[in-house]
């Protein structure tokens, strides 16, 4: 038992430390925190094939909420559709693909016809070149964010949550996302389209090259596929699975944080292999924010 604290301690502290020197390294000062949004929920929509069945059966439910899209969303019908109010990027790929990449030179084209008002929300470090091909379309309003990952002791992981100034370790978009709603002002935040049943779809071929089909609401095109596999071409199985386990233990950091704030997390994706937020069907009490 007190070697198990011992290495628990070293091990936080370790972490802790870190953290700190990451943030000294990475982290700059980002878009102030917003005031609380009283009665006011959001739905964080991933690209999870499920948000198929959602927008589908529950649009007015959608509706009646501000809404969250991300990553290549805004390529779809959908999107024109739905308005969302805030719209969020992590990837790198995002910010060095729009020469050589076709989709990702459509997504900011699309972005550029928005007509609503929207917030764009985008790595501090990719904040120039955002701004560069947003600037034009008056609708959008920037925000940044810090993609530094934190962990190690909770007391001081949720203070520099607080801050603004790191996150639970940022392995997939709907982290980023979690974390901005928060900062945002919004105290019940609702998850959609995050299937994450990446499990299902992973193998390993004749080569021993990792293949990994991740389905979207909407059909991938080609040129998505090929990339996709060329992403994973050089990847073990091993590392791919760390990745998930990194992406999965990030939302019970999160649902941690949430707790102590007095903010409610609620997974409304059916089939989710996400298993730290209570579970609610989508259009279950409809008012917004009820």
């Amino acid at each position: 038992m007190k070697t198990d604290k011992l290495q628990s301690f070293l091990s936080d502290t370790a972490a802790s430390a870190a953290s700190l020197l990451k943030i000294a390294l990475q982290s700059r000062s980002v878009s102030p925190r917003r005031p609380v949004k009283e009665g006011k929920a959001i739905v964080i929509m991933g690209n999870g094939p499920s948000l198929r069945q959602t927008i589908d059966n529950d649009s007015e439910w959608l509706c009646s909420n501000d809404l969250m899209a991300v990553n290549f969303a805004a390529n779809t019908p959908d999107f024109f559709s739905l308005r969302p109010q805030y719209y969020i990027l992590a990837d790198g790929h995002f910010f060095s693909g729009n020469d050589t990449d076709p989709n990702v030179a459509r997504l900011w084209q699309e972005l550029d016809k928005v007509s609503w008002d929207m917030t764009v929300c985008v790595p501090l470090k990719f904040a120039d070149f955002a701004l560069g091909l947003t600037m034009d379309n008056t609708n959008l309003t920037l925000a940044t964010f810090n993609l530094t990952p934190i962990e190690g002791y909770k007391w001081l992981s949720h203070s520099i949550f607080d801050s603004g100034l790191g996150m639970p370790r940022p392995r997939n978009v709907m982290i980023p996302a979690i974390m901005t709603a928060i900062r945002e002002g919004y105290r019940k935040i609702y998850l959609c389209g995050a299937d994450h049943t990446w499990t299902r779809t992973l193998s390993v071929d004749d080569e021993n090259f990792v293949v990994s089909v991740q389905p979207h609401f909407y059909k991938d095109n080609e040129k998505e596929h090929a990339r996709v596999r060329e992403t994973y071409k050089g990847l073990r199985l091993h590392d791919v699975l760390g990745s998930m386990t990194i992406a999965f233990r990030s939302y019970w950091h999160i649902a941690d944080y949430a707790r102590s704030r007095g903010i409610e997390i609620i997974n409304a994706t059916p089939g989710s292999m996400i298993d730290a937020f209570p579970r609610r069907d989508s259009g279950i009490g409809s008012e917004s924010g009820e």
